[in-house]
């Protein structure tokens, strides 16, 4: 399941033309103005409350508004809506598994 969600953002962001943080990925808010990031009930929609930079969140969701990438985020599990997918920092859980490079052995001499 979380497989398929990957695999729907890396598709999403193909045909919208950038990358996108993926669903499950573990992001931190990193709003470039300094204030905090508001977090609204819709792309675009009422604010409902602020988030300060450096706050762990989740992408579940994600669409595209006035040429804008918007995500839907929760905090331990609890919704909290949408924010400008621009002001957070994001890595998926693919990039989290990826190992260290191999050296190749090189035979006794």
């Amino acid at each position: 399941m979380r497989r398929n969600r990957i695999i729907a953002a890396a598709i999403l962001a193909v045909f919208t033309g950038g990358a996108a943080p993926a669903f499950g990925a573990a992001c931190i808010v990193a709003d470039p103005t300094g204030t905090p990031l508001n977090v609204r009930d819709e792309p675009n929609g009422q604010i409902l409350s602020t988030l300060d930079n450096g706050l762990a969140l989740e992408v579940v969701g994600e669409t595209r508004s006035g040429g804008k990438r918007w995500v839907k985020v929760t905090r331990n599990g609890e919704p909290l809506g949408w924010v400008f997918a621009d002001f957070l920092d994001c890595s998926s859980s693919e990039e989290d598994m990826k190992s260290a490079p191999m050296h190749p052995r090189t035979a006794p001499q």
